[in-house]
């Protein structure tokens, strides 16, 4: 049947339909699969930080960064938790690879992804635990200050 024809229009139009409401089914359903979304913003006092100089001397690819250090709500003024985790240098003088765990009373956030060393950083939450069960979704870190002493933490969550 010529695509011009009137059935043909019809069919295109039809077909054209059928994968608008496909769409549609599949994105109600996709915020559907979102689930509760909370926003969980936290401040990070980097006092532990320590860099192990595993490849050439001074800053090089491989050295690895630890941390455990103290969480305190958004005003900076209450503790509420602390984290642990670790860094490698991937890219010198630009970027680090990063996983770590956020620890609160009621529950553990894990993230992993770059710690950019100018600029903010956009993080994956790969999980939790406790009231933060089954979490995903992203952390925003920023820098506080130009020392990088205290950092902003910016958890977007989808349970």
């Amino acid at each position: 049947m010529p695509a011009n024809s009137i059935p043909g229009r019809l069919a295109h139009f039809s077909i054209g339909i059928a994968v608008a409401l496909a769409c549609a089914g599949l994105a109600s359903a996709a915020d559907a699969a979102m689930g509760n979304k909370e926003q969980l913003v936290v401040v990070e006092r980097a006092t532990s930080d320590a860099t192990l100089d595993l490849g050439a001397k001074g800053d090089s690819v491989g050295d690895v960064l630890t941390f455990s250090n103290e969480i305190y709500d958004k005003t900076n003024k209450t503790k509420i938790g602390s984290d642990n985790g670790y860094c490698v240098r991937i890219v010198v003088g630009k970027a680090w690879e990063c996983i770590w765990t956020l620890m609160l009373e009621k529950g553990q956030l894990t993230v992993e992804g770059p710690f950019l060393d100018a600029g903010d950083s956009m993080l994956a939450i790969t999980g939790g635990s406790g009231i933060y069960a089954n979490a995903r979704g992203d952390m925003l870190l920023h820098a506080r200050d130009a020392k990088g002493s205290e950092y902003d933490f910016t958890y977007n969550i989808v349970r």
